[in-house]
């Protein structure tokens, strides 16, 4: 076969293709099917995506119970100790009033 022969067989077909349109509906096709493929993918990335957020929202929302439970048990016991410590304060002038007494009374 001759390079003119196999230059005029490719002009014919791609007179027929034009002709016809058979090429650009392939080709369209083709596109569409890999537009419509990427178009799943992108529409399972969301839903992931989405499922993701809603569960970090979830874990968020049980943090912040958890952190305001923490808060009321931590003002709770800063009241405690504060308490303890006015206790021990007073414990403490009582023994030295006492103590006080008792060298008094060696005198």
């Amino acid at each position: 076969m001759s390079v003119s022969s196999l230059k005029s067989q490719i002009e014919e077909s791609q007179l027929d293709q034009q002709e016809t349109g058979t090429s650009a509906l392939v080709f369209s096709a083709n596109d569409f099917a890999s537009l419509e493929e990427r178009i799943l993918r992108t529409i399972e990335v969301v839903k992931r995506e989405r499922q993701s957020r809603v569960a970090a929202e979830d874990r968020a929302s049980h943090a912040e119970a958890r952190a305001a439970e923490q808060e009321s048990l931590v003002e709770q016991l800063n009241q405690e100790v504060r308490s303890l410590r006015a206790e021990r304060d007073h414990v403490r002038q009582r023994v030295e009033r006492l103590l006080a007494q008792l060298d008094a009374l060696e005198v």
